[in-house]
């Protein structure tokens, strides 16, 4: 799972922004300000059916992580977390 789910920065961060992007999903924001420091992502692709690709892309690792739990549950509240 991604950390950003749980970080205070995750609704003006640039690295967020650009999973945002690579999952087709609405922004937090549209103009995020804050760069994080050496974000690490992980980016699973998987075939499924052996026709399909999917692509999973988590920041699982930022030295700017700061924890606040459920932060972006408390942004959109009532829609499933992303995973």
């Amino acid at each position: 799972m991604c950390i950003c789910v749980n970080c205070y920065y995750v609704d003006d961060c640039t690295t967020y922004h650009a999973v945002e992007i690579q999952h087709q999903e609405r922004h937090l924001t549209e103009n995020p300000t804050f760069e994080p420091t050496e974000p690490t992502i992980n980016v699973n692709i998987r075939t499924p059916n052996n026709q399909d690709i999917e692509i999973e892309w988590d920041v699982v690792g930022c030295l700017s992580f700061t924890a606040e739990n459920g932060k972006w549950a408390k942004l959109r509240p009532g829609e499933l977390i992303p995973t």
